[in-house]
């Protein structure tokens, strides 16, 4: 696809601010400091509503709540106006006045986006236009002339949405909500050719189980296939978390072999990688490891990948919690 760019004299996309918009953009700006950050605030909650309209208009699933922009505290703290996007990500809207040639892109927004949609709000707060869309930026200043047109944006969506590996929301998973792929682990175990060929016997494995008893426990396995590479035998990632009290989320990660395999092949990595690939944490299998297993905490909405790999062949999942 040739990359285009949007031109001043096109014809943006232009909706209506919803009543309903402009009072709850005023009920944020009313919790502010100051007059300044009470703007700051007004137009970043009139863009993310302007662009949540749109998405619905376009049949694109998208989630408010989980958004740092509807987040007070993250109002107060940060410049942020995201929209969540679920199992795909966290789209920036900014928002930009009449005349305005430049958008402003704060730092904290740069890293954790699937995307930057510009808005510019009329003097009014009657109506919006949609000017475009880029997705990256590694600068605070966008001129408006390097934007993309929203068919961009639209096919950056859906090729975000056929991504082998989509984002995996885990603060989903506590209200029952998974992914295709992600299954019990009772109903794997149940197909005799994975069966494991062992019984767990480690105190830590019983101890996972046991904790599986409780209400809080959310754990799903997925078959992880690496071919030739382990005998055309998949092993078993199985993830499980637990949320703690100071808002942090437990997550316990265990690889197993499985079906007439007893042992995992020696040289299988299990690897956390955080939101900018680097390696967190890394297990590597022995030659009698049953499975091997990291166990870590997180942050609300923070996002790492878990990555499977033996010689050069890997595969990774990515998550968001």
């Amino acid at each position: 696809m040739n990359k285009s760019t949007y031109q001043l004299d096109n014809s943006p996309l232009t909706l209506p601010i919803s009543q309903s918009a402009r009072i709850t953009a005023q009920q944020f700006a009313n919790q502010q400091p100051n007059s300044e950050k009470a703007e700051q605030v007004r137009l970043n909650t009139l863009a993310v509503c302007v662009v949540n309209d749109y998405l619905a208009m376009m049949d694109i699933p998208t989630d408010l709540q989980a958004s740092d922009s509807w987040n007070p505290v993250m109002r107060l703290c940060g410049d942020v106006a995201d929209l969540e996007i679920p199992s795909i990500g966290r789209l920036e809207c900014r928002p930009v006045h009449l005349h305005q040639q430049i958008c402003s892109i704060p730092p904290e927004t740069w890293e954790e986006r699937v995307g930057y949609l510009v808005v510019q709000i009329d003097e009014s707060l009657q109506e919006a236009k949609l000017l475009g869309f880029i997705p990256s930026v590694e600068t605070e200043t966008l001129p408006l002339a390097q934007l993309q047109p929203l068919e961009a944006f639209i096919d950056h969506v859906d090729q975000l949405r056929q991504s082998p590996n989509p984002l995996i929301n885990l603060s989903q998973w506590f209200a029952g909500i998974f992914e295709t792929g992600w299954q019990t682990v009772e109903s794997l175990w149940n197909v005799p050719e994975l069966r494991p060929a062992y019984a767990f016997r480690s105190a830590d494995t019983v101890e996972l189980n046991a904790l599986n008893l409780a209400e809080s426990i959310t754990k799903r396995a997925k078959l992880i296939d690496l071919g030739i590479q382990i005998l055309n035998q998949p092993v078993m990632l199985i993830v499980q978390i637990s949320p703690e009290k100071d808002q942090q989320t437990s997550i316990h990660l265990q690889l197993h072999a499985t079906g007439n395999h007893i042992y995992l092949p020696p040289g299988v990595h299990l690897t956390v990688l955080d939101s900018s690939g680097t390696v967190f944490l890394n297990a590597q299998s022995r030659r009698l490891d049953n499975y091997i297993q990291l166990q870590f905490r997180g942050e609300p909405r923070e996002q790492f990948s878990v990555q499977v790999a033996i010689n050069d062949t890997s595969i990774t999942e990515h998550f968001r919690i």
